[in-house]
């Protein structure tokens, strides 16, 4: 029986890959910042089936109780094999333009509370020389675009991050999967005009959930947003920089 540690287990994404393990018979340990929310989650698993769940309530931005989450899902499951990254919030660019400290507050949620994270969780890995490390990161960190650079540029040092960890980690037989989901029709998105390139959050689970059995190391979910980024990515500066903002 594998055991999973689910960190942002409120939101969509996380909550469709805790069904999945659930089902496998995993055990889940699960991490979020609203209780109610939580204990919500955790009833539906063991209707569900899940025979073992906990879960751990704390706001992942308070970097200084990361390891005592850590240590408390090691010692309630007596070790970690899986660790899915799933914590973040979408960022209001126009506010963030107006706001140094809404700027700072969305590069703390959507990238330094990650990296704090996941140096931890490496080091534990690395010692034991066994484990898998999903991340969430998005296509928005692959070019910065006008509608969304604060969000993007967190997610950008995400994957770089990730990318380094990976590489670093690899000769300690450690799997690190950076996840990058393009739109996902989620409570957070709701106030979005959805289209084709739209997907639900049980889809992006799916594909988590392969990636990890598969221990890749980089994923675009789904995968049609590989050649879309492609394309954004090679269109000349001269021409992007006069693009309407998108």
């Amino acid at each position: 029986m594998k055991k999973v540690l689910i960190i942002g287990a409120t939101s969509a994404i996380a909550d469709h890959c805790a069904r999945i393990w659930a089902a496998r018979g995993y055990e889940l340990f699960l991490v979020a910042r609203n209780e109610e929310r939580l204990q919500t989650i955790l009833a539906d698993l063991k209707v569900r089936g899940a025979v073992k769940v906990n879960k751990f309530c704390v706001d992942i931005n308070c970097i200084d109780q990361h390891v005592e989450l850590l240590n408390s899902a090691e010692s309630t499951m007596s070790g970690v094999d899986i660790v899915l990254l799933a914590h973040g919030t979408l960022s209001n660019q126009e506010s963030c333009e107006q706001s140094v400290e809404e700027t700072m507050g969305e590069i703390q949620t959507n990238a330094l509370s990650t990296i704090s994270l996941l140096t931890l969780i490496a080091n534990r890995f690395e010692t034991r020389k066994l484990g898998t490390i999903a991340v969430i990161s998005s296509v928005a960190g692959d070019r910065g675009r006008a509608s969304n650079y604060v969000y993007g540029s967190a997610k950008a040092m995400v994957t770089v991050f990730t990318s380094g960890l990976r590489q670093r980690l690899f000769k300690s037989n450690v799997s690190v999967v950076t996840v990058k989901p393009g739109f996902v029709d989620t409570p957070m998105t709701a106030d979005f005009k959805k289209g084709l390139l739209w997907v639900k959050p049980s889809l992006i689970a799916n594909k988590i959930v392969r990636a990890v059995d598969r221990r890749r190391s980089e994923i675009y979910a789904p995968a049609f947003w590989f050649l879309v980024m492609i394309i954004i990515k090679i269109v000349p500066m001269w021409i992007f920089k006069r693009m309407r903002r998108f």
